[in-house]
């Protein structure tokens, strides 16, 4: 019987689309954000030390991991033809193990112990010494692998660039090969989260809630917002999605998300969210006005959500809601208007029913497949009925607040035929009833928005809605 040369497998970038120093690192911020002060330190002791230290404070569910699931299958083939498989990897010992463990597919695993980083170099020589030159095949995805490709039998190479793959093979046999996952604009837009940008148009409320839509200079300071409230917004999404790794992976939707999928690297996220955040802060102390303080006051306040809000029955929704009505107050502060009680009060009460939609949903989600509790949520799958009727009272009384303002001396300052404005009314409340039995039956999005921009039911009731406050607005008479 031919005995095959053991296959030795790299674990980060490899035979999972993630490095778990970059995702241990992140986790500390998340879960004991003053140590992350630490982090200079054990460098400077060494990148074994670092790891070491990292896993020493850290727990981690290795099911959770994006793995990359067609290496995996062919590992398990390899093995089933009896090739001896083995991890061998710069993480530390801990973790690997605990991979080795979640896969059961491995007969050894190799790993940095706290004194030595095995990586490049010194994986090279470990595997040399324990195999022979070219006594073993290896797979790998990175630069740091070629030393170790030079002395091994053949190589098999994992999410590589083409150019990587060219070197790869001037250094040794190359057997397989596993294309890297698909990166670009696409994937990028996924992870800015382009699609939510439309809900920075609640800044432009305040303007057309008071008739003023057709002041040119406030629609371009508005523009000059919009860009800089989106800008900011879009980093607080990555920020977000970074901190929440384990809990999107373990969701049947966001773990299709792009860096809990491993499609983006973490490292680029974290250089990239602080760069928007600049640019959207240079932006916003060129709209002048209150605004730059507002959006600062939202940045900070989307902080507090992710950190610690979110996590909180009930909070979590009304945080929502509050950031939802925080665009329509920035709005107005860029363009130095004043905001009435009834478009607050409105503004509150739909959208502290919209999280609820987005909390019921996720619930949904969570029940169909199982669960008893919202991973990263305080809630639990049997919370949904509760959580559904808070839910539609709110959205309720957001009618009737629209119902009561329609009664003010307001409307009757602002509309030409105000009696245009009750058609509003009945349309506001099929579609809070419409949203909520879409929820009810299991077919809403996580994102209410979203929802309403493909639901066409959602897209007639919001032009039946402006053509009342416009025919009110001109005074149409029939």
């Amino acid at each position: 019987m031919m005995v095959l040369e053991p296959l030795c497998v790299d674990l980060d970038g490899t035979l999972i689309h993630t490095d778990m120093l970059h995702e241990s690192s992140l986790r500390l911020l998340g879960q004991r954000p003053l140590s992350v002060l630490k982090i200079p330190f054990w460098l400077a002791s060494g990148r074994a030390v670092l790891k070491r230290e990292l896993t020493s404070r850290l727990t981690f569910d290795p099911a959770a991991l994006p793995y990359n699931e067609e290496l995996v299958a062919w590992l398990r083939q390899q093995r089933s033809e009896g090739r001896r498989l083995v991890l061998c990897t710069a993480s530390d010992q801990s973790v690997a193990d605990s991979i080795a463990v979640h896969l059961d597919l491995f007969d050894e695993v190799l790993a940095s112990d706290g004194v030595v980083n095995l990586a490049g170099r010194h994986k090279a020589e470990a595997l040399v010494a324990r195999y022979g030159e070219k006594g073993f095949d290896y797979a790998g995805n990175s630069v740091a692998d070629l030393p170790v490709w030079e002395h091994a039998r053949r190589a098999i190479v994992v999410n590589a660039s083409d150019s990587l793959q060219k070197e790869a093979e001037a250094c040794a046999e190359v057997e397989q090969v596993f294309e890297a996952q698909p990166k670009g604009l696409g994937v990028w837009r996924k992870a800015l989260r382009v699609h939510q940008w439309l809900k920075n148009l609640l800044l432009f409320v305040p303007l057309f809630a008071a008739h003023r839509a057709g002041n040119f200079d406030m629609l371009l300071t508005l523009g000059l917002a919009f860009i800089a409230f989106s800008l900011c917004a879009s980093s607080v999404y990555i920020a977000n999605d970074l901190l929440d790794l384990e809990s999107d992976r373990k969701h049947p939707r966001k773990c299709k998300r792009p860096f809990a999928a491993g499609s983006l690297p973490i490292w680029q996220g974290v250089v990239v969210a602080p760069i928007l955040l600049l640019v959207s802060l240079g932006l916003a102390s060129q709209v002048g006005g209150a605004f730059l303080s507002w959006l600062v006051g939202y940045f900070l306040l989307t902080c507090l959500y992710s950190f610690k809000l979110k996590q909180l029955v009930l909070v979590d929704c009304l945080m929502l809601a509050v950031l939802y009505t925080l665009r329509i107050v920035a709005g107005a502060a860029a363009v130095e208007m004043s905001l009435s009680f009834w478009l607050l009060a409105f503004s509150g009460f739909l959208f502290l029913s919209l999280a609820f939609v987005k909390r019921f949903a996720e619930l949904q989600v969570q029940l169909l497949h199982g669960k008893h509790q919202a991973a990263g949520r305080g809630y639990f799958t049997d919370d949904a009925p509760l959580v559904q009727m808070l839910g539609i009272a709110v959205g309720y009384t957001a009618v009737l607040v629209l119902a009561l303002y329609l009664n003010s001396a307001d409307v009757v300052r602002l509309y030409l035929a105000p009696e245009w404005i009750w058609g509003c009314v009945p349309v506001l409340l099929f579609w809070v009833s419409w949203v909520w039995l879409q929820a009810h039956r299991g077919q809403m999005h996580d994102d209410p928005l979203v929802f309403a921009v493909k639901d066409k039911a959602s897209l007639i009731a919001g032009a039946a809605f402006a053509l009342f406050m416009a025919l009110g607005a001109v005074g149409w008479v029939p």
